[in-house]
């Protein structure tokens, strides 16, 4: 992919101004990055904001314990949210990212996104409103770290994972990550929902039997 086809990819650049899009295509460049690789972590400055072509980023948070918590998933056709509050701020990051899939994306360098942000509401407008978008998200994960049931949270989590079959490829670790709790509370839920007849676990993996009964919970108060 070169010139300005991954400008396809992202319907709020399509219509800015020609000497707009000149200076972000000629800057920009498409990077290819492997499953598992470390994109940022704690520490380091931004130097590209980043947008995704292909695949998928979970982007977390780690305590000085170890404990995990996901914050969000960039996706195709998204921005980093983090990327962009720091970029702005001149901040350094406080998480990290790691690339879940093989990943496409355009870094557009920092030199440029300062241009284009200054003199662009067309680009300025692309940039804030995913940004908005993700900050909206992680109130609602706050919320719901700090005030939903982790079962409910547990049972919905496993269904937006779930294959066309029901299977799910994490561990109990992984799916504590997802929640912001501790590995032997989901363990415990897991146990539960095993007795229960709705899944059955395996290492590293878990197998919907009756989605039914997760759907009842997941939708409870």
């Amino acid at each position: 992919m070169s010139d300005q086809n991954w400008i396809s990819h992202f319907t709020g650049l399509a219509h800015l101004p020609p000497d707009v899009l000149a200076s972000l295509v000629t800057a920009s460049r498409v990077v290819h990055l492997p499953a598992g690789t470390r994109i940022f972590g704690p520490g380091q400055a931004p130097d590209a904001f980043l947008l995704l072509i292909r695949g998928t980023v979970r982007v977390q948070q780690v305590s000085d314990s170890g404990r995990e918590i996901v914050l969000y998933r960039v996706s195709a056709g998204e921005s980093c949210a983090l990327t962009t509050a720091c970029l702005m701020g001149y901040e350094d990051y406080l998480a990290e990212a790691v690339s879940e899939t093989e990943v496409d994306a355009v870094a557009i360098p920092r030199a440029t996104f300062d241009d284009l942000i200054a003199r662009s509401p067309d680009f300025r407008r692309f940039v804030f409103t995913a940004f908005s978008r993700r900050v909206t998200d992680l109130f609602r994960i706050i919320d719901e770290v700090a005030f939903s049931r982790v079962d409910v949270r547990l049972a919905q989590r496993l269904l937006e994972r779930a294959n066309a079959q029901g299977h799910i490829d994490l561990t109990h670790q992984q799916l504590a990550s997802e929640l912001g709790t501790a590995r032997e509370v989901v363990s415990r839920q897991l146990t539960e929902f095993q007795r229960r007849g709705w899944i059955s676990t395996s290492r590293g993996a878990v197998d919907i039997l009756n989605s039914e009964g997760l759907r009842l919970l997941a939708t409870a108060p």
